[in-house]
Formats: C-alpha cells, sequence, structure tokens
C-alpha cells in the first residue's frame, strides 16, 4: 500500500509517499480502506519535532490522526460493527491506503467521506478546551483565530450550549464567523479595543500561536480563563497549553448528535492527494483556513 512517511523532522519536504507494509487491526480496533483523510497542525508539529508529549513517535514515523473509510477488518473484542460500515475516527499513520483506528463512530446519514474526515480531532479539541475553560451558559468566550477547523467547531458547539462568541479572524472570514453564529472582528492594530467594544470576556482561547496570549489575559483579567492550544510557550505566561486527548469515542457521539442534529458544519476548503501531502501541510501552517483541508486517497 502507499502512505506517507518521513524519515527525519523538518519542513514539508521530509514527507515521502513510500510504499509500505498492510498495518492490521489487533484487540479493540479496526481497519478501514481509507477515503479521506484529515490535516490538522498537529500532524506538522510532530514532523517538525516540537515536543508534545502525547504525541511521542520514533522515526521513520507515518502522518496522521483522522480518517473515515470502510471497515475491512475488526479486532479482537470488538462489537457494533462490521466489515463495509462506513466510519469516521482517530488512529495513527491514517495518511495511508489502509490505517487502524483506535475510535470511532458510524458516519452520519449525509455526511460525505471527505467531509467526515475533518471532524475527529477537530471536535475532541474544542469539547475539551472549551470544557477546560470552563466557560458557561450566558457568557462570553473570546476565540482567537476563530476561522479554522477547531474554531469552526467551537463557535458551534459554544453557540449550542447558549455562550456568547466573540471570534477574531482576516477580512475576508468575517462573514463566514457570523453565519456560525459569532461576534467577529479582525484582528491586527486596535484588536483589543475593538473586541472590548463587543462585549466584557469571560473566557479566552488562543488557537492560533499568534503571539495574543498577554492581550488574552488582560482581555479575561485572569490568566486561569485562557487556554492555547498552539503556543507552546503559554505556560511561561501563566496560560495552560492544552494538548492531551480526553475521550475520543465520548467527543465522536457528540459530533454525530450535533451534526444529525443540523448544529454542526465544518467545509472542506480544500482537498489534497496523498501525494500532495507536503502541500496541505504547507497550506495548514499558513493558517488562513475557512474550515477544513483534507487528503483524498
Amino acid at each position: 500500500m502507499k502512505k506517507v512517511s518521513f524519515a527525519e523532522f523538518g519542513g514539508p519536504d521530509v514527507l515521502r509517499l513510500v510504499d509500505a507494509e498492510e498495518p492490521h487491526a489487533g484487540p479493540g480496533q479496526v481497519r478501514i480502506a481509507v477515503r479521506a483523510v484529515g490535516v490538522n497542525p498537529v500532524d506538522w508539529r510532530i514532523r517538525e519535532g516540537q515536543v508534545l508529549g502525547a504525541h511521542p513517535i520514533e522515526l521513520p514515523s507515518g502522518v496522521g490522526l483522522d480518517a473515515a473509510g470502510v471497515v475491512d477488518e475488526v479486532g479482537e473484542g470488538v462489537q457494533g460493527v462490521e466489515a463495509g460500515d462506513h466510519v469516521f475516527g482517530e488512529g495513527s499513520s491514517t495518511y495511508a491506503e489502509f490505517a487502524v483506528l483506535s475510535a470511532w463512530a458510524r458516519m452520519p446519514e449525509g455526511l460525505t467521506f471527505e467531509e467526515a474526515a475533518g471532524y475527529p480531532s477537530v471536535v475532541e479539541t474544542a469539547l475539551r478546551i472549551i470544557r477546560e475553560v470552563d466557560v458557561r451558559p450566558g457568557q462570553t468566550l473570546l476565540v482567537s483565530g476563530a476561522s479554522g477547523g477547531v474554531g469552526s467547531a467551537v463557535l458551534q458547539i459554544a453557540h449550542d450550549r447558549g455562550i456568547t462568541v466573540i471570534g477574531t479572524a482576516g477580512a475576508a472570514n468575517q462573514g463566514y464567523l457570523r453565519g456560525l453564529g459569532a461576534l467577529a472582528t479582525t484582528y491586527g492594530e486596535g484588536w483589543v479595543e475593538r473586541v472590548r467594544q463587543l462585549g466584557r470576556v469571560d473566557a479566552a482561547l488562543d488557537l492560533a500561536g499568534s503571539g495574543v496570549i498577554p492581550e488574552l489575559v488582560e482581555l479575561t483579567g485572569d490568566p486561569q480563563k485562557v487556554i492555547s492550544i498552539a503556543d507552546l510557550g503559554a505556560a511561561a505566561l501563566g496560560v495552560r497549553f492544552s494538548g492531551v486527548a480526553g475521550s475520543v469515542p465520548e467527543a465522536l457521539a457528540e459530533a454525530v448528535d450535533l451534526i444529525s442534529r443540523g448544529r454542526l458544519q465544518i467545509p472542506v476548503e480544500k482537498s489534497y492527494t496523498l501525494a500532495e501531502a507536503a502541500a496541505a501541510h504547507v497550506d495548514s501552517q499558513a493558517g488562513h483556513a475557512r474550515g477544513r483541508r483534507v487528503l483524498i486517497i
């Protein structure tokens, strides 16, 4: 089978499309014939060798956590799923023609593989950081870098829970944020005052790692009310860095519920082939996304 791999840490150019042995489902796992793969910032952070305690790896390594596809092997002890089922979920080395998933759910009716691949890690992250920042219904959450995958999920989940959201993004994405129920403003010079004009901020999330943590602390008045998933220097500023996943099966179940109720929809901004994985990483690192980027197998 074909899969994307890297033998050394570095830039996108270290990614190679190689021939590899097919993986097989172990106990508590399923294997899928991959149809689409979610491209996440954690993918290129791992490729660069950033120290992310939740994802230690050995080289050479495959790439990718999220995927959607067709079950073709069911591991020992697995119940409720069989060969031929269409599922989406999280595993390892998913940039490949076949991948083993350790957490999965049946795809909601009407969702394509391309769409489904963009949800697993994104929804788990969104649910986790909303919980960790302890923002409640009736309060206001500020989301810095709100137009990407995690931001899109946060905005919609918070809105569903009765939380007011202020989102920052580039000028081209202001209408997109408003369409997801957020109060929107641009980043750049004067952004703190623009946020203040939109209302009091009870909690804040840094999704872009663009050096705004001091301002987020200023706006909330408390570093404990700020969470970052993108700035590895957050702890030096008294802010928690959230990088360890919670329960992925629970997150997938909630994703299915939200999608089925029409309360969560994350658009696919751009699709790539496996051979274009490096280009997908370049675009992901550049930011300014509107929704998700995925690989199509």
